[in-house]
């Protein structure tokens, strides 16, 4: 009887301490303990990113405008050279890490004949390329459209200086993202240095407002203004509910766990700093970072299609206030933004501006862009009367290249060298 109690003890002592537990005996019921540990889930902005729920159709269209750009910095350095408007494909092969490629630029601009022209060369019989008039005629387009909207230009400008802490910015952070402010490429030259009476350049790379006190208050209002005052008047919700709300657009599939309404609910009533009042910065975490919210709201509504990348932002942090971990807070929101990352970058949208994969208020720049973008990605749909046109161009386009270009321009021998010689004798 003693020994069957110290067998007993002997084997309850050695499931505890037994570094398998999963392993049974008929001795003890405690080795049918499977023993498991469950970590606590790590709650990150890059996991946040990795488990959001994606819009297949924004990711889309940033894939279709990272190939535009391609095609524009392409076009780009076809322009910038002085020998004609033209680039043999053995120079273009060259610019493949410069624009971005990961296949051969050769053939990567066989696809789109409707931005770019490959021909025969009469003199030296190589391939060459060159833009479009249709492609050429659009950039020309988009050129004009800028300098037309110059006011509203200087107007985002205007309004992010307000929106600064000090009214101050740097023309660096300006610079990376001036094609989606619309600003024209010498924009230091033709509205920084045009408009003296708006802003001044203290140094060479800081943008002061002149006179902060003195602006019309129209430009202090926010644009989520307008959309809280038609919920207010048009869905008679009280200003409790809409004084400090923002729009909610969660994407298609988004899993709403339990408890996720009352959170959203009670964060839509939480008061803020609104980006351009100048009181003091409540030092509370969730006031803060829904004051972080609302001034990249605002940025995002400033923009010509409503996007910027990501790292950019970074550039604004200390001239704007935002000084936090910007993906970190804007993964929290998914109703609001969207980050894409198809590309080599990063590409936050504003949610509620975009509708099946289009912006729903275009505008003059935006409409000249898209057209661009309606015309790369035909490819090679609808090359037939585009090869009419190009025959019918051809006779005279040869002769005026013949006429234009000068045989010093070429080196090595051509057709026709040998009789020289021979005259001259």
């Amino acid at each position: 009887m003693n020994s069957l109690k110290s067998l007993r003890y002997s084997s309850i002592r050695e499931a505890l301490t037994h570094q398998n537990p999963t392993k049974s005996s008929f001795l003890c019921p405690l080795y049918f303990y499977n023993q498991r540990r469950w970590l606590k889930p790590v709650d990150s902005a890059q996991t946040r990113l990795e488990n959001r729920t994606r819009d297949h159709r924004l990711d889309k269209l940033i894939a279709q405008i990272r190939k535009l750009n391609i095609i524009l910095e392409i076009s780009r350095l076809c322009c910038s050279k002085k020998r004609g408007p033209f680039v043999s494909l053995q120079l273009m092969s060259r610019w493949k890490n410069l624009v971005g490629l990961n296949v051969n630029v050769g053939a990567f601009i066989g696809k789109y004949p409707h931005a770019f022209e490959i021909f025969t060369h009469p003199f030296r019989k190589n391939l060459c390329c060159k833009i479009t008039e249709k492609f050429k005629v659009l950039i020309d387009e988009e050129e004009s459209v800028v300098r037309e909207c110059e006011v509203d230009a200087v107007m985002r400008i205007k309004k992010l200086l307000l929106m600064s802490k000090n009214g101050v910015l740097r023309v660096h952070a300006l610079r990376l993202i001036r094609r989606e402010l619309g600003l024209p490429e010498d924009f230091r030259d033709s509205i920084l240095a045009k408009y003296t009476k708006d802003f001044r350049l203290v140094d060479l790379e800081t943008l002061e407002l002149v006179d902060r006190d003195g602006e019309d208050e129209s430009l202090c209002v926010a644009k989520v203004e307008e959309w809280r005052e038609v919920e207010y008047r048009e869905k008679w919700l009280s200003e409790f509910e809409t004084n400090y709300a923002f729009p909610i657009h969660l994407p298609t599939g988004f899993k709403i766990e339990k408890g996720f309404r009352e959170e959203l609910k009670n964060w839509q009533r939480v008061p803020y700093v609104k980006p351009y009042d100048r009181k003091e910065i409540s030092r509370g975490l969730e006031r803060f970072e829904k004051r972080v919210v609302a001034v990249i709201h605002e940025l995002l509504s400033l923009t010509v299609e409503k996007m910027v990348e990501v790292e950019r932002l970074a550039h604004f942090r200390k001239d704007l206030g935002i000084e936090v971990n910007v993906r970190e807070v804007i993964l929290k929101h998914p109703g609001i933004f969207y980050v894409s990352t198809k590309g080599s970058t990063q590409t936050l949208f504003l949610r509620e501006a975009y509708s099946k994969g289009c912006l729903i208020e275009p505008n003059p720049i935006y409409n000249v862009r898209r057209k661009m973008l309606d015309l790369v990605l035909l490819k090679t749909r609808h090359t037939r009367k585009l090869l009419q046109t190009e025959d019918e161009t051809h006779e005279e386009e040869k002769s005026r290249d013949v006429l234009t270009s000068s045989p010093d321009d070429w080196e090595g021998e051509r057709d026709g060298d040998w009789v020289l010689p021979i005259l001259g004798k």
